[in-house]
């Protein structure tokens, strides 16, 4: 991992540290800070050197590349860019790394007062409070998609239906005026840009003697499509809703 330097008492992380953490490009990331450099100095009250601040290192050419040092506000701006799992744990890593050169920090740093003291621990118990919040607000997301991953079955609509405060009947209506699916002769199925992508597996169920209903399951795969396609008309899951749920029938 790159080096973590300090500057003016400021605890700082490389940018490629950074990407490192949240598994992207370098090249990438830099693009990123630079589109949020120049949003940040649109606005006279606010300081780009206060996330970012411009540095540089040389690879094995001995050429010098750009690069970022990120303060614990600049990490806290592009975590807030990341969702579900990748949010989450990035915030884990660059608190607890901020935590780990604080502490290193404070092995030169003795409070000489005791009010000194009680701002030190007051800011600490902020920060840990501050990653209570952050890790509970995101957690849902993981729950939901990891429940989803680690199911290997065919889910109804039922099912699903259910995981958003849906009756079948309604949630099939939705699906319908989202354009993901129509109904033939009784059975729902997908517009042709999505039938060829396995969301769907067709089953036939006995009624009867000799009638038979046939019936349309929905892989996992399918489950995290609806997930991702819902959630941009600001659908969500019951596991993700923060206000109380009412069923739509």
């Amino acid at each position: 991992m790159n080096q973590t330097t300090t500057q003016n008492t400021e605890l700082l992380i490389d940018s490629r540290e950074v990407a490192e953490m949240i598994g992207k490009r370098h090249a990438d990331l830099l693009r990123d800070i630079e589109t949020y450099v120049t949003y940040i100095g649109q606005n006279a009250e606010l300081r780009s050197d206060d996330f970012f601040t411009e540095s540089s290192y040389q690879a094995g050419t001995g050429k010098p590349y750009k690069c970022y040092n990120l303060t614990k506000m600049g990490c806290e701006m592009v975590a807030n860019k990341l969702t579900g799992a990748k949010g989450v744990q990035f915030t884990a890593a660059y608190v607890k790394r901020f935590n780990e050169l604080e502490k290193k920090t404070l092995t030169f740093f003795i409070p000489a007062t005791y009010s000194e003291a009680l701002s030190l621990a007051a800011e600490q118990a902020r920060e840990n409070e501050q990653l209570k919040l952050t890790v509970a607000e995101n957690q849902p997301k993981v729950d939901y998609c990891e429940q989803i991953l680690n199911a290997s079955s065919l889910a109804t609509v039922s099912q699903i239906a259910k995981d958003y405060g849906y009756s079948a009947q309604a949630f099939n209506r939705l699906l319908h005026e989202l354009e993901i699916q129509f109904n033939k002769s009784g059975t729902w199925l997908l517009y042709q840009a999505f039938a060829k992508e396995g969301y769907t597996q067709t089953r036939t169920k006995q009624i009867g003697e000799d009638v038979a209903k046939i019936y349309t399951c929905w892989t996992q795969e399918g489950r995290l499509f609806l997930y991702h396609k819902l959630k941009e008309h600001g659908i969500l899951p019951k596991i993700e809703q923060k206000s109380e749920v009412v069923n739509h029938d």
